[in-house]
C-alpha cells in the first residue's frame, strides 16, 4: 500500500475524509496492512426440514419429529445444547392456481433450521449423515472457522502496525527527514474471511469420503492508518 509525505497543507486522501482535522505541519501518512492464512478446525453447520402435507398440524409434527431426533443424536454424540441452536416453525400454506378459478389450498408446508457449532472439523461428515438420516432435507450454509481466530486477529492487527511503521521510517530516512510522533491513527475493524465448505461427489471408490470435501483457507486480514509528524 501507500503512503503520504505532505509539508504543510492538507494531502488530498485527508480532504475525502469526513471532516478529517486539518494537518498543518508536515507530517507523513502511511497505511500499514497484512495477511495471515489458518486452517480451519471447525465448522459452523446451517441446515434446515423442510416437509409439506394436507395439514398444517401433521407437517408441524413431521418437523418437529426431525428437528427433535436430530438434536437427540448430536446431544449423544457429545455435542452440548449450548452449541446447537433451533429456529422456530415457519408454516407456509400452498395453494394451487388455475385459471378462472379461486385458489384451491392443497396443504402446508412447515420448516425449522437448527445451526451447530462443530468443534472438531473431523466430525462434520458423521453429523452431516446424521442430520440427513433423521429427516433434514436442506444444508443451508457450511462455514468454516478457526477455534485460535480471535489469537490471529491479533497478530494480524501488531502485523498491520509494524508495517505501517516500517514504511514511515523508511520514508522519513530516504527523504532525509525525521520521524516524530504518532499524530492520528485510524483504524477499521476487519472480519475474517471465512469459507464455505463445499461437498463434492467422489471422483472414484477408493477415494475417502472425507477427501471428497473441500477445504479452504480461513484469512485474516487487517489494515491500520497512521500520520506522524516530521521533526
Amino acid at each position: 500500500m501507500g503512503a503520504l509525505l505532505s509539508g504543510a497543507m492538507l494531502a488530498p486522501l485527508f480532504a475525502s475524509e469526513t471532516q478529517a482535522a486539518e494537518v498543518s505541519f508536515p507530517h507523513i501518512e502511511t497505511i500499514g496492512v497484512s495477511k495471515i492464512k489458518l486452517e480451519p478446525d471447525m465448522a459452523e453447520l446451517n441446515v434446515e426440514v423442510s416437509v409439506t402435507q394436507t395439514t398444517a398440524k401433521a407437517a408441524k409434527d413431521d418437523s418437529d419429529n426431525a428437528v427433535a431426533n436430530f438434536i437427540a443424536r448430536l446431544t449423544a454424540a457429545g455435542v452440548t445444547k449450548a452449541k446447537i441452536q433451533s429456529a422456530n416453525l415457519h408454516l407456509q400454506p400452498q395453494y394451487v392456481y388455475a385459471q378462472d378459478k379461486a385458489p384451491e389450498l392443497t396443504g402446508y408446508t412447515a420448516s425449522r433450521q437448527v445451526t451447530v457449532t462443530i468443534s472438531e472439523l473431523t466430525r462434520l461428515n458423521a453429523i452431516l449423515d446424521s442430520a440427513l438420516e433423521e429427516g433434514i432435507n436442506r444444508v443451508n450454509n457450511i462455514a468454516l472457522k478457526s477455534s485460535k481466530e480471535a489469537e490471529y486477529v491479533a497478530k494480524a492487527r501488531q502485523s498491520a502496525i509494524i508495517d505501517a511503521k516500517q514504511k514511515a521510517q523508511s520514508l522519513a530516512q530516504g527523504f532525509g527527514e525525521k520521524l516524530g510522533k504518532v499524530w492520528q491513527i485510524r483504524y477499521y475493524d476487519q472480519r475474517p474471511v471465512q469459507p464455505v465448505m463445499m461437498r463434492l461427489s467422489a471422483k472414484a471408490d477408493a477415494m475417502a469420503v472425507n477427501e471428497s470435501y473441500q477445504y479452504g483457507e480461513i484469512t485474516v486480514e487487517d489494515r491500520v492508518e497512521v500520520v506522524y509528524q516530521l521533526e
